[in-house]
């Protein structure tokens, strides 16, 4: 089969997909959404192939053999297969479809940790790591007697390796790690984490939210046991996130929840749970969104993944450059080598919400808040930040009004 050719990536151009780009908002300002760390926008191809799941082919999955189910059935899997082949897995039942990253990572902790930690044990994390990869080890630690333990930070806001190999031991169970910072804009080094892991005899979960949509994602070069990521980080749709794991792992996990779908056999003595992937596929699946996010994987398959991670980092430097010339402003992060299209910062004496508020009615949508990452911020010393986080479609015209509008909101707040 052919490889199409790639499609340029011409922000410009691709803006015209996105229906929800092409508006102004309060006094005529043209929106500039750069809010993609939280969740992106969708464009055309991608909704219309929803409507079109629902207008012609939708049934439920698996479960008939009329002609609708057996439709249904196939752009299901079909969209599997294409999850499968964007992040290199070796197979398409070594992918779970979720609702998202949060609820991927709770499966693991539940279905391999209950069953694989026990009291003494330690989780390894970092402090840059998202609420949704704390959280449910913190949990499993409470059930089990487990131990959590934190990988600090250089003064640049990279991982401290030295550190990182320092607190893996034999009593490391698990390392569970973000590849991408979603406040620092870090890239972490996953693969050596993963390699330095398994030479402790330690298994490895990557949160892979942040960089599957921009970058070239090979989960066999990472050699990670599990990875994690969203849809509507991607342009899919919400409801719709991945599990990706090593097949002999998933075959040797119960079951995370019970019902229909997971099972081979159900009798009044009990059960037997059904092969991969169904087996932790309960219930009914989100169909229309998993055939959304093949959509979605179609169009960012026109570009070179690469490509996307120059641009957003192109618009980060920019970014960095127009704010380090504002006083008192402090960027929260490394420089522009290890780090992402995303660009946090800090204002002395200004508060985080005032600043987002009065930038909006500008027309640029950023974030405010602890993006879900108080142990970071309480590291840094602060309790919030701004962030600013790109994505394919945003263009240097829009940063170099951002600079503007931000240089007017600082002032206005300061008299």
């Amino acid at each position: 089969m052919a490889i199409a050719e790639k499609i340029t990536l011409n922000p410009l151009v691709i803006r015209a997909d996105f229906p929800v780009l092409n508006q102004t908002i309060y006094k005529n300002q043209p929106l500039a959404y750069f809010d993609n760390g939280a969740s992106t926008q969708r464009p055309n191809q991608v909704i219309q192939r929803i409507v079109d799941c629902y207008e012609q082919t939708y049934a439920n999955v698996h479960r008939g053999i009329h002609y609708l189910s057996e439709q249904s059935s196939a752009h299901y899997e079909s969209a599997r297969q294409q999850v499968a082949d964007f992040i290199g897995a070796r197979h398409a039942n070594e992918v779970i479809f979720t609702s998202g990253t949060t609820h991927a990572i709770n499966l693991i902790a539940y279905a391999w940790g209950d069953a694989n930690l026990s009291p003494g044990d330690e989780i390894l994390l970092t402090l840059m790591e998202h609420h949704s990869n704390i959280v449910p080890w913190q949990q499993l630690a409470a059930r089990v007697g487990a131990k959590v333990k934190f990988v600090g930070l250089t003064e640049d806001g990279q991982l401290d390796l030295e550190d990182y190999q320092a607190k893996l031991s034999n009593r490391t169970r698990l390392v569970a790690v973000c590849a991408v910072s979603n406040v620092l804009g870090t890239i972490n080094p996953v693969e050596e984490l993963t390699r330095l892991a398994h030479e402790s005899g330690a298994f490895v979960l990557v949160d892979a939210a942040q960089h599957v949509p921009h970058d070239v994602t090979d989960v066999k070069q990472w050699n990670a046991d599990f990875a994690t990521f969203s849809g509507h980080k991607m342009l899919g749709p919400s409801g719709i996130g991945i599990l990706y794991g090593k097949q002999q792992l998933l075959e040797s996990m119960p079951p995370f929840m019970g019902g229909g779908s997971m099972i081979s056999t159900v009798t009044v003595d009990g059960f037997t749970p059904g092969e991969l992937p169904a087996k932790f596929e309960a219930g009914t699946p989100p169909i229309a969104q998993a055939i959304g996010l093949g959509a979605a994987i179609d169009y960012l398959k026109q570009f070179e993944m690469r490509d996307i991670l120059a641009h957003e980092r192109q618009l980060a430097k920019e970014t960095m450059e127009i704010l380090q010339e504002i006083d008192g402003l402090t960027i929260l992060g490394p420089n522009i080598e290890p780090r992402g299209g995303i660009v946090s910062f800090v204002v002395d004496g200004l508060s985080t919400q005032d600043i987002s508020i009065l930038v909006d009615r500008k027309g640029f949508a950023i974030r405010a808040g602890h993006h879900c990452a108080m142990p970071l911020h309480d590291h840094l010393g602060i309790r919030n930040s701004c962030r600013v986080s790109y994505y394919l479609y945003n263009t240097l015209d829009e940063v170099q009004r951002f600079g503007e509008a931000l240089n007017g909101v600082v002032r206005k707040l300061r008299k």
